[in-house]
């Protein structure tokens, strides 16, 4: 099994609900309404900066109408975006 680094995953998950996200044209805003989650904690978990719980994943892929699944893969294949402090 593929080891990730502490916060990858998280990375992914950010970088997944954007492209979902961005894909339905739709802004953080009208999406954090529709989904009745807070803006700002939405804000957080689609740029990686907060731990986001299994329900609100569930949530937030429901509201993407994608299965929770597909936040979680790797499609990127590079870990997703790196943070700053990996870019070169």
């Amino acid at each position: 099994m593929k080891r990730t680094h502490p916060g990858q995953l998280r990375s992914i998950v950010a970088a997944n609900i954007r492209r979902f996200r961005k894909a339905r044209g739709i802004s953080q805003q009208d999406f954090a309404l529709e989904i009745e989650m807070d803006r700002t904690y939405f804000g957080g978990v689609e740029r990686g900066e907060r731990n986001v719980s299994v329900d609100n994943i569930e949530r937030i892929a429901n509201g993407l109408g994608v299965p929770a699944s597909e936040l979680l893969c790797d499609l990127e294949g590079d870990g997703a975006r790196k943070k700053k402090s990996e870019a070169p």
